[in-house]
């Protein structure tokens, strides 16, 4: 609480001076009520035009509609400060002026022959997130699949030990404790042998985990520390987070999957019940794709940019093939949603089973849709939520989504130990991704997400077991159960208008 009132006291002072240029403006307006009807009338309906025209996701537009028709001026402020992606134009302008990196070594093109034979559409799928991410299809190889961070904090520990040349971190959360100590302990030592070690938080996201001063002293061990999208005041750039979770070793090595680096994570505390994470490492040729997405970050926020060599840097001995591997990460910069699309594209080509893990289910309207058309054709269509809720608010969000789900067959587990925080799809067992994303409007859309698409990799088989046994521990929710009357249909509309904001 005293690092986030820390904070607060340099945020707040820019709130009330924008609150109090809205009153005065309000004031000043009222002197001239007709005139300004007709001018709020006008500026009502060009904004609506506006929304019309773009290609945002529908739910989001008609979200903006409602406040706008409300609330003519102050909504259409609203927007054009918050919810235009145009507002993200600092961001954008950061990247854009970064030092350009070197072209990416694409090999994939034997890959994707390969794959065109055994699944041409999947083939074409693939190609479309390839085309827009820039980051190729690789060659899998070692890969290890953790069902609970509390399997893989010692992995990250171990392997940690062997770094050569370099460490890069990002991670939304971090906080000192038993879990972010014990790596930094193993990265202070090795930064004093020379290893260049690089960590990146987001600034909002540990707004009350990790302070200034907690960076500070993480580079008095000699460890480089950047804050991305620093919270100095309210502007279009607030929702744009980096939920980014990336652990890369040497180029050779990269873990990633939902775990932030802070003790929850790994059962050490206890929050919400039991934590149910995954995570995953991956070694070769996939893990170099891991370090082409940190600096593409990195750079932008700092005047030291990752070194060109380490993004071409020898992956070293590798073991034999395991099934093609895509690393890639979403942006709230590029016009469409990645995963949102990638997870509509593999429900219209699931044939037997869909699953799906995700905290938070306020889907985009197009992937509500697409769950539905799956699981009215015959598909298995599972989601696992969580049973013991981190946000109740969000929580009661995600709720809303399930009568329309389960009316058209898809099926819905809460977690009754605890917390679910994993994010990961299974298709059919030959095509799964494991990642960053939840299945909410921000997750999709907003901000910047890392994800791992695998095609008949051993981690898919690994992926289903964790799945089954987690649904083992959880309860069914039905029609019947979820106590539907007039009342929280009421609500549930409600907040089915207002979940892009969550």
């Amino acid at each position: 609480m005293k690092k986030i009132l820390h904070r607060a006291i340099a945020v707040v002072p820019a709130v009330l001076l924008q609150a109090a240029l809205y009153v005065l403006l309000f004031t000043w307006l009222r002197h001239w009520a007709t005139a300004v009807g007709i001018i709020l009338g006008a500026l009502g309906l060009v904004m609506v035009l506006y929304l019309m025209m773009k290609p945002d996701e529908s739910t989001y537009r008609m979200l903006w509609l409602a406040l706008i028709l409300t609330f003519p001026l102050a909504g259409a402020l609203t927007y054009l400060i918050l919810g235009n992606k145009r507002s993200m134009a600092p961001i954008r302008k950061k990247i854009a002026g970064a030092p350009p990196l070197p072209p990416e070594e694409d090999a994939s093109g034997p890959l994707f022959e390969e794959l065109e034979r055994e699944d041409r559409r999947l083939a074409q799928t693939l190609r479309l997130v390839q085309r827009e991410t820039g980051l190729p299809l690789r060659p899998g190889r070692e890969t290890e699949y953790y069902p609970l961070g509390d399997d893989m904090f010692p992995r990250m520990l171990e392997e940690l030990e062997k770094a050569e040349k370099f460490i890069f971190v990002e991670y939304l959360i971090i906080e000192n404790g038993r879990f972010w100590d014990s790596l930094t302990e193993v990265m202070a030592r090795k930064a004093a042998q020379g290893v260049d070690v690089r960590v990146m938080y987001d600034d909002l996201g540990s707004i009350s985990t990790y302070t200034k001063e907690d960076a500070a002293a993480l580079r008095k061990k000699g460890i480089r520390c950047v804050a991305f999208n620093p919270l100095l005041y309210v502007s279009g750039t607030l929702s744009c987070r980096t939920h980014r979770k990336m652990l890369i070793i040497d180029g050779k090595t990269a873990f990633s999957g939902g775990v932030n680096l802070a003790d929850e994570y790994i059962n050490h505390i206890t929050r919400f019940g039991h934590w149910k994470d995954i995570g995953f490492m991956v070694r070769g040729e996939a893990a170099r794709s891991f370090t082409r997405m940190f600096a593409e970050l990195w750079d932008p926020f700092t005047k030291d940019p990752v070194p060109a060599e380490y993004l071409s840097a020898p992956v070293g001995e590798t073991g034999p093939r395991d099934g093609l591997v895509l690393p890639y990460y979403d942006s709230p910069l590029r016009p469409k949603g990645t995963t949102n699309e990638l997870y509509i594209d593999l429900l219209a080509q699931a044939e037997d089973y869909a699953w799906f893990y995700t905290p938070y289910l306020l889907p985009s309207e197009a992937l509500v849709d697409a769950l539905i058309r799956a699981a009215r054709r015959g598909v298995d269509v599972r989601i696992i939520t969580p049973g013991i809720p981190d946000k109740k608010l969000v929580f009661r969000m995600t709720r809303s989504f399930y009568p329309v789900l389960l009316e058209a067959g898809v099926k819905i587990y809460e977690y009754t130990p605890g917390f679910v925080h994993a994010k990961a799809a299974l298709v059919d067992g030959k095509v799964g991704a494991v990642g960053t994303v939840n299945l909410d409007y921000r997750s999709l859309f907003l901000q910047f997400e890392n994800n791992t698409v695998f095609y008949k990799s051993s981690l898919l088989a690994a992926l289903k077991t964790d799945y089954l046994d987690t649904q083992s521990k959880c309860r069914e929710r039905t029609l019947q159960n979820l106590g539907l009357s007039f009342g929280k249909w009421l609500i549930d509309g409600f907040l089915r208008i207002v979940a892009p904001l969550c």
